[in-house]
């Protein structure tokens, strides 16, 4: 079976900004409020970090669901991680979402600045430099015959974007304009030279991009 490099329910505003600047460990997305962006995913039954029966059904869930679908392994930016930059001050920081992270995998963090891998739960983190293609590699090989997540930021899929390795791509557009912050595009016809794309709108009022390689 063929491994795909995937990115799975990425979100961003109709102007194309997914995160805001200045991040810190009070605002993980700087100056943008999350909600006005995964509103549509956090509504959904099959939202990881649902605490609550319930939710809504549908084209929306579906594609909520498919976030873990053949995953093995995920690739992420620093980023995601944590607000950190530069050398660790100390491995005290053990990423955002507690003892039990909702990504169920092994996770390599790109970083320039290493540090040892360690496990919660059952999420395995790595921290790895070099080029896309070289983690790309590396991250193939622990997925074990599954697909690989390319997780957030918009940074970090550009760059695999730019060196044409993403595979498919799901972008969930949703109806609000932030003006600036960490931009994925201008508009998704910078991609339809090496991707299909076909644009489903939901009754949320989230516009989901899946894009295809050519």
């Amino acid at each position: 079976m063929v491994q795909l490099l995937r990115v799975e329910n990425f979100n961003i505003s109709s102007d194309g900004i997914c995160a805001g600047e200045d991040h810190t460990l009070e605002r993980p997305f700087g100056h943008v409020d999350p909600q006005r962006l995964f509103a549509w995913a956090g509504a959904t039954a099959s939202w990881p970090m649902r605490s609550e029966p319930g939710g809504s059904r549908g084209l929306d869930d579906y594609l909520t669901r498919d976030y873990a679908r053949n995953i093995g392994a995920e690739i992420m930016g620093r980023n995601k991680f944590g607000p950190q930059r530069g050398p660790w001050p100390d491995h005290e920081w053990r990423g955002w979402w507690g003892d039990e992270p909702p990504l169920h995998t092994s996770v390599f963090v790109m970083t320039h600045h290493q540090r040892p891998s360690f496990t919660l739960s059952d999420t395995t983190f790595h921290f790895v430099a070099g080029e896309p293609a070289s983690i790309l590699d590396e991250t193939m090989e622990a997925a074990q015959g599954k697909d690989v997540r390319l997780g957030v930021g918009g940074a970090t899929i550009r760059r695999f974007l730019d060196a044409d390795l993403v595979d498919t791509m799901h972008v969930a557009v949703s109806p609000v304009k932030l003006g600036f912050g960490v931009r994925l595009w201008e508009s998704p016809d910078e991609l339809l030279d090496r991707f299909h794309l076909e644009v489903v709108p939901s009754p949320s009022g989230v516009a989901h991009h899946l894009f295809w390689r050519k």
